[in-house]
């Protein structure tokens, strides 16, 4: 088993930075299914090109490299504490080498381990089989996504859809109502596992398993593969769209799974996964550790370069601005005037250079009770919790896409208000609050593309400096140097927000899914 570790860290570089063959395909029928011409048609396109970047660059898909949780399945008399020293040793090299964000986090102090190894992290799951080989899958899973994880437990009483029972039909309900909540803050176009039965633990487990199906398969129990094909059908009709921006495709896989469960208990668990769907898996020798083959099809088999899609952010924003004569281009320098921002609206492109400062829940939480280390006066913050890897020339921008921003809900208002901060740039949008906030103060929420995190990486020129590295690395605050940084103005100063109308549009088209459709 001499080279059991190497192999390991060749899975864990090949899941965080390529896409698996079967995934690529349902992004591309996504493509296909979506008008280019649209908001989500074009940022599918950018998501096509982030792919093919990351694979080109050996670099991370998105920033959040997420939790990574591995199954291995070993031969009956396997050495699996070996195994996972050196799985726990592959996830520190990787972490070092920028291919995994450092992402482990003491949950009471707040610190951050820098390697992705603690108390939980790395999730593994071994169990034995009869076969003489090692199967080792991974998945990394992000936050975002993962935070859009939901449970039920039937019978309950769902917005727009009414009383779900315990039955196949209120099963039903509970994943159109998933796929729902979700909105664009997982990242949609996404995929969902669901697990049926079993106890709160257990069914979340379930759920997640289901994420390790491919795409392509055909469920073995005749009654949910039906359940599948539905939703697939009927999701896509709520008009959500991709980054929740409106449009044809919502779902890119539905997967379902079923164990037994106690009389009292019925519960339905949904694991979201938005579009960087990265996992893979590889079979080993039992002897040496070498890799025999890779479970699902390698990314490079099907590439994802399109050469009519648009590709750069100028001609993107451009074209995104001709889906309506009221939406422009508008390329601003930071710092931000008043007048500049008031003169936004809703579906305009910005493209933006100069300094631009990161932020997420550990800054905004500090900037409440305390002054900020540089100016913040016409300053953008970017909600990112970069991949950033130090060398001779210092500090270098790995990945860098966006994160969900309504985590910030609680403090955006208020520091906008204590700042002068405006423009806000996210994914997902923001609330009541903060919509009020940009309005009464004169700044804008820009939606950048989530998980494009080498598509914006691109834009980042240098690096000008760094303050609270004590919050870790994805927590700091960056202040990075920018050049042509493209997003849409989704909620501007003037009280409108896109995410409000798509998500007000989503709940009417839920409820036509009210009526009883499979009978018990």
């Amino acid at each position: 088993m001499q080279n059991f570790e190497q192999s390991v860290y060749k899975l864990i570089v090949e899941t965080s930075t390529n896409l698996p063959g079967d995934v690529r395909q349902a992004i591309k029928r996504a493509q296909e299914a979506e008008d280019r011409a649209t908001r989500s048609g074009l940022s599918l396109s950018t998501i096509a090109s982030n792919i093919e970047m990351a694979e080109t660059k050996i670099s991370p898909i998105c920033q959040d490299t997420g939790m990574p949780t591995f199954v291995v399945h070993t031969p009956v008399g396997a050495n699996q504490l070996v195994m996972k020293q050196q799985i726990r040793n592959a996830i520190a090299q990787a972490t070092k080498d920028g291919k995994l964000r450092t992402n482990s986090v003491d949950s009471l102090t707040g610190g951050n381990t820098g390697d992705n190894l603690g108390p939980g992290t790395p999730v593994i799951h071994f169990e034995q089989w009869e076969k003489d080989t090692i199967d080792v899958r991974l998945i990394l899973k992000g936050g975002g996504c993962e935070n859009k994880n939901i449970q039920y437990s039937l019978p309950a009483e769902l917005e727009g859809l009414g009383k779900a029972g315990r039955d196949l039909d209120g099963i039903r309900k509970c994943i159109m109502h998933a796929v729902y909540q979700a909105q664009g803050q997982g990242c949609s176009a996404g995929f969902i596992g669901v697990g049926i039965g079993g106890d709160r633990t257990t069914g979340y487990e379930l759920a997640k398993q289901q994420l390790f199906r491919r795409t392509d398969d055909t469920n073995p129990i005749p009654e949910l593969q039906k359940l599948e094909d539905y939703v697939m059908e009927h999701a896509n009709q709520l008009g959500i769209g991709t980054m929740g921006f409106g449009g044809q495709v919502t779902l890119l896989g539905c997967k379902v799974g079923v164990m037994n469960r106690l009389p009292a208990s019925f519960f339905v668990s949904v694991a979201y996964n938005c579009w960087a769907f990265r996992r893979q898996g590889v079979l080993l020798s039992a002897e040496t550790g070498d890799i025999i083959d890779w479970v699902y099809p390698q990314g490079s088999e099907l590439p994802m370069k399109d050469e009519s899609a648009v590709s750069q952010a100028a001609e993107a924003a451009a074209s995104m601005a001709s889906e309506s004569s009221e939406r422009r281009e508008v390329r601003l320098k930071m710092p931000l005037t008043e007048e500049e921002v008031r003169s936004l609206r809703v579906g305009d492109i910005v493209i933006l250079d100069g300094e631009m400062h990161t932020g997420r829940d550990a800054l905004h939480k500090h900037l409440m009770d305390h002054d900020s280390p540089v100016d913040l006066n016409g300053a953008v913050i970017y909600h990112c919790g970069p991949v950033m890897l130090k060398d001779e020339q210092g500090w270098q921008v790995k990945a860098a896409g966006p994160t969900t921003s309504i985590r910030e809900e609680p403090y955006q208002g208020d520091i906008i208000k204590k700042f002068g901060i405006r423009a806000v740039i996210g994914k997902g949008g923001m609330g009541a609050k903060t919509l009020a906030a940009l309005q009464e103060h004169g700044a804008v929420y820009l939606n950048a593309i989530g998980g494009a995190a080498q598509y914006y990486a691109e834009c980042f020129k240098r690096v000008n400096g760094v303050d609270f590295m004590e919050f870790g690395i994805p927590e700091a605050m960056w202040h990075l140097q920018t050049e042509g940084f493209a997003a849409i103005v989704t909620m501007d100063a003037h009280g409108n927000s896109l995410h409000a109308d798509v998500e007000k549009d989503s709940f009417n088209k839920l409820a036509q899914f009210k009526e009883p459709v499979f009978t018990s």
